[in-house]
């Protein structure tokens, strides 16, 4: 497993619609595997072996995270925002932010990089529920000139929080959501490689989850895949301020998690619990009721229907700007893919019952 590569990932801003950075990460270093990458017309990266092969399995993370998105630059040089995806600005006070900058240059996007502060207001402190429209971002700057001459509208804001390993094991940062997930795909993928797969494996780092499911729906749709594994994160319940009575007990370092919904296909939660048996990989389980509020129920719609499996990390803090996982629930999650990949293809009956 390579942190170092996790760790890119993680420290590259990539908040939703503004992917490409993470997205350039991603294909550098699939090509070590990969035998064909694509960008498709949203901006989903794709990096795909034995794409020829009758059966084809899509592998999906998603690489946007949640942040905001600049709207205005008052007269004063303070950033406006609004959300992009499910944050809470009540976070963002009086902390360290940062805003990635797009330009054209020479034909090429040149990305820069401002430090700002959430401005603290203690009136907003009180207030009930905060609002996008209530955050802004001091850059320093003394006038609207001088931060028009830096920033634009449309760029990217997000925590300025960096990697930082603690103990048993743990980690934590800024969007673990869900660049583990992305992580974890490009790894199993290489390792199923390693180990001789067979199938076509389509390792999609997808983009949109946060905001619209826009990446989802073009990976399935047009890979059209015989299934499709999910990986995404998952609360874990051994924090404070958390009830495992409302989706399952669910702690960090006990391994990847099993969603059981009926979103999801039960032959293929079987052929992954039989895995896990056989390799003493520790499986976790949580239940969703309905939809799962993954990229897993838009791409189980697109075609004809894709079954799907929906692999968990999980996860601390989720949407906050400090997040905490865990190596060992990554590891596990790699090799239990892996392996998936090396047994699943032609012939394999994912119906749940045979008339």
């Amino acid at each position: 497993m390579n942190v170092e590569f996790l760790k890119t990932l993680l420290s590259t801003v990539s908040v939703s619609g503004n992917e490409e950075a993470n997205q350039e990460n991603a294909l550098r270093y699939a090509k070590e595997f990969a035998e064909r990458q694509e960008v498709d017309a949203v901006g989903n990266a794709i990096s795909a072996y034995h794409c020829e092969a009758p059966f084809r399995v899509l592998l999906s993370g998603h690489i946007d995270e949640i942040g905001f998105r600049v709207t205005q630059i008052d007269d004063r040089g303070f950033l406006h925002v609004q959300k992009a995806g499910g944050v809470n600005p009540a976070l963002y006070l009086g902390a360290p932010m940062q805003v990635i900058h797009e330009a054209q240059e020479d034909g090429k996007t040149v990305r820069r990089k401002l430090e700002g502060v959430g401005v603290l207001q203690n009136d907003l402190l009180k207030k009930e529920k905060l609002e996008a429209t209530d955050l802004l971002i001091d850059l320093g700057a003394k006038s609207k000139e001088e931060a028009e001459a830096l920033v634009s509208v449309g760029d990217s804001v997000c925590a300025d929080t960096s990697f930082h390993e603690l103990l048993n094991g743990n980690f934590s940062s800024r969007a673990l959501d869900d660049k583990t997930g992305a992580f974890v795909i490009l790894e199993a993928a290489k390792l199923a490689k390693e180990k001789g797969a067979a199938c076509g494996v389509f390792a999609h780092t997808c983009v949109g989850e946060e905001t619209s499911g826009r990446g989802a729906y073009f990976a399935g749709a047009n890979l059209a895949p015989d299934c499709a594994i999910i990986v995404d994160v998952t609360w874990a319940s051994d924090c404070p301020g958390t009830d495992p009575a409302e989706t399952g007990r669910v702690a960090l370092g006990e391994g990847p998690v099993l969603c059981r919904s009926g979103m999801v296909n039960k032959k293929m939660n079987a052929l992954l619990e039989a895995i896990a048996q056989e390799k003493g990989i520790p499986l976790q389980y949580e239940i969703a009721g309905g939809r799962t509020y993954t990229d897993g129920d838009t791409i189980l719609t697109t075609g004809r229907g894709v079954p799907v499996a929906l692999v968990s990390i999980p996860l601390r803090y989720m949407h906050s700007s400090a997040e905490i996982g865990n190596f060992r629930d990554l590891e596990n999650a790699i090799e239990l893919i892996a392996e998936f990949l090396l047994r699943i293809g032609e012939g394999f009956d994912f119906r749940p019952l045979i008339p």
